[in-house]
């Protein structure tokens, strides 16, 4: 065993100790007979502030900016003193306003009741999408989760009601797609408890996926602290057709710049072929850019988003962006960190997995990649919809390819579910026919929830361990993550592509060029996809399912049960003496690709994560251990005997022994759960010593008190040993910039 001394080289703790005005049509609410409360008009930014915060950077820089320089630095709390370096220096900002989901929203609204505050400083959602578990179909599912989650519920409707938080009930759709229909909007900056909040890039918005304590300084009326992001330009031209898809652009960047390529930057795609892309579209590819580590994603303002806003209500504000549009693009000359560029009309159909959303496949190849990998070729489930493809249009064209099959008497060999993204977009397909011909090829319609995509699936036609093939329109694909069986073989492409190979069963399968049996025998081949970007008729907004908060909420009570195991109020955690940290155990040296899936699972631990205690039980339980492979099976080295990670870390704590976590690369990548960062603080860790970080989690860290360290040199991941202590020192004179090391046989640097 090594004792191992760290001093750390570079610190910066982002540690956070005026919504702009614009009014909006009532014509939409008042046709759709929805809440006109929702549009709260404080939650409009005035483009005139933007405008001129933009003008003083612009001349401070004395260069051309980027569309998402303009929105971000136009949003500065002091646009006169703010030292801007991309890649560099932590702006402050001010965002327009904040949405968190339900799992999220429970652990960043306790935050905020502890903070003592009477209200919220800027406009504010809490949207109930992540808790229901799909099982059967849409109806039943969502009255089974109204059920088994009233009391968390109850709690953030009543919470939200009392802190002027509307809250958009069970029911009502997937955060980022009533976020799309209701707030995003081009030169808005929101930020989201969600890591697909990017998803709102498609309005030409600046939509930031965040912890809950990021989001709880933005409530509490504090400036909001990002990195200065980088900037990487993805230049379009050519035009999307026949099978190609939106989809495909951001698989085919996600197999560029992989899943740690876009960390610490901004995607901005421009160029001409943006205008052959729907609003919807635009969307589906920001969403996605969560999977290559972006900060966030953006699309320069158009007649497509001008179209889109007017089409839900906004037209309005169509009006304004159009009188400021020159605000809302990219400066004539401006530069970029990287350039990429792409070819719409070379672009092809593309399928990436499995395991990892960055190992791309052109669909014509995937079959036989698959089987010279081993990968199983038939296809159990065809699962469209999600957060990321659920859009009027997605549904249309996978519609049209069902219709086909269904015209040659055909059905989905594979089973079939269906996501809608809200209850507009639910009751518009289904007045529209497209939820009938999705049911009639064999297709489930599930709630206007995440559902399958983050695990709440309670999946019965295979078995734990069963090496098998689904293929999804979702964003995420990672091991175990869809159905909670690490066999599971996770594809992920566009909903025209999962309906068709869906309906042959096979991974296999090139619709481009195959053909398909009727059952009287005939050979048919499909014709490409089509629908409409927007229903011919508006939007049917089927329910309302809003609740607005009253003008004054101070006589409300929100109760928190003591006896409760789904919700527990915070305490304060222990505060850091002021001496340095000796002799800290590995708790686990974790080997290879640790998301915030592997750190804090989903699936059924959503029930928990209102309380911290006891969703700390599922700590680190699927990294694997470097010392022998396993999963959540570590060595107690005060016992010698061996123990699931969160037991171990109980133990120590109980003891009195401090410990750190070791990791690979692109640590904490996936969702923006802070669950992952709030877990090892409360049992007992003191830092996490990796390669490098996902900014999200990275972030997430330094808000909960524990200290994210890098490597200076990667290599020293080799040198740690699972039963080594280390040491970290210094920590009185912490400065950015410094590089300094320390040990004997074993020399190690680190930084932060």
């Amino acid at each position: 065993m090594a004792t191992y001394c760290l001093t750390v080289a570079r610190l910066q703790l982002a540690l956070g100790h005026g919504a702009r005005r614009l009014h909006v049509s009532a014509a939409y609410r008042a046709k759709a007979n929805v809440a006109m409360s929702r549009f709260e008009p404080s939650s409009f930014i005035n483009y005139e502030k933007l405008q001129s915060n933009v003008d003083i950077v612009r001349k401070r820089l004395n260069r051309p900016l980027t569309l998402s320089e303009k929105i971000v630095y136009g949003h500065l709390d002091d646009p006169h003193n703010q030292d801007i370096d991309r890649g560099r220096t932590y702006l402050r900002l001010r965002p327009d306003r904040v949405a968190m989901q339900d799992a999220t929203a429970q652990m960043a609204m306790l935050q905020f009741i502890s903070s003592g505050l009477p209200r919220v400083a800027v406009p504010s959602t809490i949207h109930c999408d992540h808790l229901i578990e799909a099982q059967i179909g849409g109806v039943k599912d969502l009255a089974r989760a109204k059920e088994v989650n009233q009391e968390v519920y109850n709690f953030l409707s009543s919470a939200g009601a009392k802190y002027g938080v509307g809250f958009w009930k069970p029911g009502s759709g997937i955060i980022h797609q009533i976020i799309l229909e209701n707030y995003a909007y081009p030169g808005v900056m929101l930020i989201g408890t969600d890591s697909h909040t990017p998803n709102g890039g498609g309005l030409g918005s600046i939509c930031i996926g965040v912890g809950g304590a990021d989001a709880v300084d933005v409530m509490a009326g504090i400036p909001w602290e990002l990195k200065c992001p980088k900037v990487i330009g993805v230049k379009l031209t050519g035009t999307l057709s026949g099978w190609t898809s939106p989809k495909d652009v951001i698989l085919k960047v996600a197999g560029i710049l992989t899943v740690k390529g876009g960390t610490g930057a901004i995607v901005e795609y421009h160029g001409p072929g943006v205008d052959s892309i729907s609003c919807t579209g635009m969307a589906t590819i920001c969403n996605m850019g969560a999977e290559i580590g972006a900060t966030t994603s953006v699309f320069p303002y158009n007649h497509r988003m001008r179209t889109y806003l007017e089409k839900t209500g906004r037209g309005q504000i169509a009006a304004l962006a159009d009188e400021y549009s020159d605000l809302l693009v990219p400066d004539e000359g401006c530069e970029y960190d990287q350039l990429i560029e792409l070819n719409l009309d070379e672009l092809k159909p593309h399928i990436n997995g499995p395991f990892t959303p960055d190992l791309a496949h052109p669909v014509s190849n995937v079959g036989a990649v698959a089987e010279q990998n081993g990968w199983p070729l038939e296809v159990k489930v065809g699962l469209i919809g999600s957060c990321t493809n659920s859009s009027y249009e997605d549904m249309g064209r996978a519609a049209s390819v069902a219709k086909q099959a269904l015209d040659k008497g055909l059905k989905c060999k594979a089973q079939f579910t269906v996501t809608p993204g809200s209850e507009q977009i639910r009751a518009t397909i289904e007045r529209d026919g497209y939820s009938k011909i999705l049911g009639d090829v064999g297709g489930v319609v599930l709630a206007n929830a995440c559902g399958p995509c983050i695990g709440q699936w309670d999946r019965r036609d295979v078995k734990k361990g069963e090496k098998n093939t689904i293929v999804t329109s979702f964003n995420r694909n990672f091991t175990a993550r869809n159905d909670a069986n690490p066999a599971t073989h996770a594809f992920v492409t566009s909903p025209e592509i999962v309906t068709a190979l869906a309906i042959a069963g096979t991974l296999n399968f090139n619709p481009e060029t195959d053909f398909l049996t009727a059952p009287n025998g005939e050979k048919f081949k499909l014709d490409p996809p089509n629908g409409d970007e927007l229903p011919a008729k508006d939007f049917d907004p089927g329910q309302d399912t809003y609740q607005h908060p009253p003008a004054d909420g101070s006589g409300m009570k929100v109760d928190v049960s003591p006896q409760s195991n789904r919700l527990q109020l915070l305490e304060p955690f222990d505060k850091w003496g002021g001496k340095d940290l000796e002799n800290l155990r590995v708790l686990i040296k974790v080997k290879g690709k640790c998301t915030t899936d592997h750190i804090s699972a989903a699936g059924p631990w959503l029930k928990f994560r209102g309380h911290l205690d006891n969703i700390s039980n599922n700590m680190l339980i699927g990294a694997v251990n470097s010392e022998n492979d396993a999963v959540n099976k570590i060595k107690n080295h005060l016992t010698g005997e061996y123990g699931g990670v969160p037991d171990v870390a109980r133990h120590y704590k109980a003891n009195s022994v401090s410990w750190v976590v070791v990791g690979d690369d692109n640590y904490g990548e996936g969702s923006s759960r802070e669950h992952a960062a709030l877990e090892p603080r409360h049992l007992g860790g003191r830092a996490i010593i990796v390669k490098s970080f996902a900014r999200i989690h990275e972030t997430n860290l330094k808000k909960q008190g524990l200290l994210p360290l890098t490597f200076s040199n990667p290599s020293d991941y080799e040198k740690i040993r699972p039963d080594d202590k280390i040491s970290i020192r210094g920590l009185e004179t912490f400065t950015p910039g410094k590089v300094s090391t320390a040990g004997k046989n074993n020399l190690l640097t680190v930084k932060c």
